[in-house]
């Protein structure tokens, strides 16, 4: 293969690997991290399920984790572009992951806007005594069917959210997403942090603990709690559509991929179990406080965060402060994830059209925020978001996913040329075990999970949902994808973008193994560069 000393365009890049790490960690840590795994965990065997997630977290998130980081850093490309560096072969996984997360850039914004207008409520507690209520019926102004006429409370903050999203990437890597991400996500961590020290001064907070931690390792037997642990840390990583091929690519030459990949995979799961402690201490003072179990208050999603807790905020004494930080962390937590998600797109339509950062973020932008605000702010849009969130987590990440783990393990056998690069850079190395996982372990899960999703949606619908609306929001958006990540991959790419692998430092192979596991070890010619920054 003819290689390129360097591209035509000079590709931005963090100014130091602290600031990646902070990016990445701003796009793992999101709104799940928080209304979903203290949840899953409670309902898959409590203190148990440690053991599974962990499990999980090893052979599974780091392992394509790092795949994603060796892929975009070696390619220096956004998704398409990495992925046809790779082999023109391998160019589709990459526009398919493109489009998911177009998908998911489309409905994100209105649940961060939700968070935004209920940071303000909290103030004085508008949801009054019947937070469920006033939720649905006076907030979200439900209505069945599909309709397009716009809810005002929601319209406007998720306005002032594309506002906030559109300037952070026009800045550019460095200057927007950098910045924005080396503020909020300490600021996250205090502020949360802060909620959970309250929480666990709460009277009830203990038997909330119990319930959580308490382990059921009956429940170890079965597959579904197995299942449950991949399917966390795979969706709480943000792996699957781009996001962390796209920020890789940003880094500069030497950079230690493996230690960064466990900096992020290890800070994201101790920002989830901080999220457990916080949910079910919470939890128990709103049990204790209204005569109930902790089973018959405990929820995740949607509900938890917007009927859950205002019912707390209310009775908690300083519930408004509590009220007014929790929301402003969802907000947070929300923002950092979508802007990844958002730079994804932004940086595939650069490279394939070779156009100035300016110009694709309105070739992005233009068409997400039409669709959004035509489709989510609306008498029906929270219907319209649980179909869209259920086929594209579901089913349109976990597909993406093991596309590019199949092209790249089995059609285009790259894993040598990756762990290559990977242990070339980084000061811990990977070897058989990892390929193992990309190859073998990590598909196969996922390919159970996507077969028993689809089996479940075919067979049993989805909610109440009629069969038209599932086809509307769910399966034809991710058809839709489909189509067009066969269009762009036939499309040329820009004179501007050179397709060559670009050229890097050779490593030095050292036929002695680092450890047992393996089987191709690497000596850098220098040490990888801010690799203590």
């Amino acid at each position: 293969m003819n290689t390129t000393s360097r591209e035509s365009v000079p590709r931005e890049t963090f100014s130091r690997r602290s600031v990646f790490i902070l990016a990445a960690i701003g796009s793992a840590i999101g709104l799940g991290n928080i209304w979903r795994f203290p949840y899953v965990s409670y309902t898959n065997g409590g203190g148990a399920f440690l053991i599974p997630y962990v499990v999980a977290l090893m052979t599974a998130g780091i392992p394509l984790l790092l795949m994603e980081y060796g892929l975009g850093h070696k390619f220096r490309g956004s998704g398409p572009l990495a992925f046809r560096r790779l082999h023109k072969r391998g160019e589709f996984a990459g526009w398919f992951q493109v489009g998911i997360a177009f998908l998911i850039a489309l409905y994100y914004p209105v649940i961060i806007a939700w968070a935004l207008r209920y940071a303000i409520y909290s103030f004085g507690q508008e949801w009054g005594s019947d937070p469920a209520a006033f939720f649905n019926n006076h907030f979200l102004q439900e209505a069945s069917g599909f309709s397009v006429d716009l809810v005002a409370q929601v319209a406007l903050p998720m306005l002032v959210v594309w506002g906030i999203i559109v300037l952070v990437v026009v800045l550019g890597v460095e200057n927007g997403i950098g910045r924005l991400n080396r503020f909020f996500v300490p600021l996250l961590v205090i502020l949360f942090g802060a909620l959970v020290i309250r929480a666990l001064f709460l009277p009830g907070a203990a038997q909330g603990l119990e319930v959580f931690f308490t382990p059921d390792w009956e429940a170890l037997r079965h597959g579904g709690v197995w299942i449950a642990a991949y399917g966390q840390i795979f969706f709480s990583l943000n792996v699957g559509f781009a996001v962390m091929i796209t920020y890789s690519s940003y880094l500069k030459r030497k950079t230690n991929l493996v230690g960064s990949g466990y900096v992020v995979a290890f800070s994201n799961a101790s920002f989830e179990a901080l999220a457990g402690i916080g949910v079910f201490a919470t939890l128990g003072f709103l049990a204790t406080s209204t005569g109930q179990s902790v089973s018959e208050v405990a929820g995740g999603g949607i509900g938890l965060a917007f009927i859950a807790f205002p019912t707390i905020i209310s009775t908690m004494p300083g519930g408004t402060i509590f009220g007014v930080i929790f929301f402003t962390c969802l907000t947070i937590a929300g923002l950092t994830s979508e802007i990844s998600v958002v730079e994804v797109c932004i940086s595939a339509i650069r490279d394939e059209f070779g156009l100035a950062r300016w110009a694709a973020t309105i070739a992005v932008i233009v068409p997400l925020l039409v669709g959004s605000m035509l489709l989510f702010p609306t008498t029906t849009g929270s219907h319209t978001l649980d179909i869209f969130d259920k086929f594209v987590c579901s089913i349109g990440i976990v597909s993406a996913a093991i596309i590019a783990m199949l092209v790249i393990s089995w059609v285009l056998r790259a894993l040598p040329a990756l762990s290559t690069h990977l242990n070339a850079v980084s000061s811990r190395h990977v070897g058989f075990l990892w390929k193992l996982c990309v190859a073998v372990v990590t598909p196969a899960i996922l390919l159970t999970i996507l077969g028993t999703e689809i089996h479940s949606i075919v067979t049993g619908g989805y909610g109440d949902y009629p069969t038209w609306s599932l086809l509307a929001f769910g399966w034809i958006p991710i058809l839709i994808v489909l189509i067009g990540a066969i269009v762009f991959t036939l499309m040329p790419w820009s004179s501007s973008t050179p397709l060559e692998e670009l050229s890097l430092p050779k490593p030095t192979l050292n036929s002695t193994p680092d450890s047992g596991s393996q089987i191709l070890s690497t000596e850098p010619p220098s040490p990888p560069e801010n690799e203590a920054q």
